[in-house]
């Protein structure tokens, strides 16, 4: 049973826009947006991803 303090989320490439990487995070003691650098296998290099915006 998941903790309701926890979120779960894609992390979408910002070169290339695909969404790579599914997360999660605390999203008590984390309440920005995640940016980490992660390896896309799309562009094929290390590209800043960022956690996707909700529609």
């Amino acid at each position: 049973m998941a903790s309701e303090k926890r979120v779960t989320f894609l992390l979408r490439c910002t070169e290339c826009n695909s969404e790579n990487y599914l997360t999660e995070k605390n999203k008590k003691t984390t309440t920005e947006r995640l940016e980490l650098m992660k390896y896309c296998p799309k562009c094929k290099k290390q590209t800043l991803h960022k956690e996707k915006t909700k529609k």
